[in-house]
C-alpha cells in the first residue's frame, strides 16, 4: 500500500497502527491545549511554535543519546546526513508549523485544515508514482471518506465558510506539501538511524532557523502555573510524544496507511474541544467523525 520494501507482518501492523493512532490522538489533543494557551494568556503563535520545537528537538536528542548512542553519533558522523536532515527540518517540520499558522491567519481555521487535508492526495500522488500503480479501491475509498469527513468537521456542512484569498490558497498547499513530505522524506533516515535522533536534528534545526525572527528570550508571555503547565504538556505530550509516535508508526506501516490514520486528528481535536471549551456538537460533526472512524478501520 506504501511501496515498502519490507515484509509489514501482523504484529507489525498492529504496532505501527497503534503508533500512528496514539500519535495522531496527541496532536489532536495539542490543537486545542494552544488554543486554550495562546487565548488564555494572548501568546504568540509563533512563539509556541518555536520554543516547542527547541525544548522537544532536545528532549529527543537526549532519548537517543540514552537508548541509542550509537545510533546518533553514527548519524552525526555521517555528513552526507547533514543535507538530508536539513531537508526534513524545512520541508516538514518547519513548513508544517509555519504553514498552518499562516493558511489559518489568511483564511480560517476551517479552510486551513481542509487544505491540510489535500496531503492524502499528494502521498496517494506519490505513492503510485513511486511504486508505477494505480490506486487500489482500498486507498481510494480510504482517501474519499478522510476528505469528506474532515470538511465537514473544518466546516460545519457550510461551504461558503472555506475562505480562499490567494496568500491563504499557497500557504494552505504549502502545508499539506510539508505533512505529506513528514510521511515520505524522513522515512529512510529514521529506519537507518532512529525516530529520536532524526527528530532531535530536525525539530532543534527548524526551531533555531525560527529564533532570529521570534526572538523568544524578548517576548516571554506572563504565564502563571496553569501556563506553565499547559506549555510544558504542549513541549512533552504534543510535540515529542505525538511526533515521535507517529513518525515512528508511519516508518513502519508505510506512508499512505500513515497519511489516512493521521487524519484522526480533527476528530480529538473537534472532541476535546467539545469537552474543555464548551464548544458544541453539530450532526455534521458526528458524520464527519462517523466517516474518518470507519476510515481508520478500513486501511488497517
Amino acid at each position: 500500500m506504501s511501496g515498502r520494501t519490507f515484509e509489514l507482518t501482523p504484529r507489525k501492523l498492529v504496532v505501527g497502527t497503534i503508533m500512528t493512532v496514539t500519535g495522531a490522538v496527541l496532536w489532536g489533543v495539542n490543537g486545542t491545549v494552544s488554543k486554550m494557551l495562546m487565548d488564555s494568556y494572548s501568546v504568540d503563535p509563533m512563539w509556541v511554535a518555536c520554543v516547542r520545537e527547541i525544548a522537544a528537538g532536545l528532549l529527543f536528542l537526549a532519548c537517543a543519546g540514552i537508548t541509542t548512542p550509537k545510533l546518533l553519533t553514527g548519524m552525526l558522523r555521517e555528513r552526507r546526513n547533514y543535507p538530508k536532515l536539513v531537508i526534513v527540518a524545512l520541508s516538514s517540520v518547519l513548513v508544517i508549523q509555519v504553514g498552518y499558522l499562516q493558511a489559518i491567519h489568511w483564511t480560517n481555521a476551517g479552510t486551513a485544515t481542509v487544505l491540510q487535508s489535500l496531503s492524502l492526495l499528494f502521498v496517494l500522488l506519490y505513492v503510485c508514482v513511486h511504486g508505477r500503480r494505480l490506486p487500489t479501491v482500498i486507498e481510494a475509498i480510504g482517501v474519499v471518506l478522510a476528505v469528506i469527513g474532515t470538511v465537514l468537521i473544518a466546516t460545519g456542512g457550510n461551504l461558503s465558510s472555506i475562505s480562499l484569498p490567494l496568500p491563504g490558497l499557497a500557504w494552505g498547499l504549502a502545508n499539506a506539501l510539508g505533512n505529506a513530505a513528514m510521511a515520505i522524506i524522513p522515512l529512510a533516515l529514521i529506519a537507518r538511524w532512529g525516530a529520536f535522533s532524526v527528530n532531535g536534528v530536525a525539530f532543534l534545526i527548524s526551531g533555531f532557523v525560527l529564533m532570529p525572527f521570534v526572538q523568544p528570550w524578548a517576548h516571554m508571555p506572563q504565564l502563571d502555573a496553569r501556563g506553565w503547565l499547559m506549555l510544558g504538556f504542549l513541549v512533552v505530550v504534543g510535540t515529542f510524544a505525538a511526533c515521535g509516535l507517529y513518525m515512528g508508526g508511519v516508518a513502519i506501516i508505510g506512508s499512505m496507511r500513515g497519511i489516512l490514520i493521521g487524519t484522526v486528528e480533527p476528530v480529538v481535536a473537534t472532541i476535546t474541544a467539545v469537552l474543555w471549551t464548551g464548544t458544541v456538537f453539530s450532526p455534521t460533526d458526528l458524520v464527519g467523525l462517523v466517516l474518518i472512524i470507519l476510515m481508520v478501520f478500513l486501511v488497517r
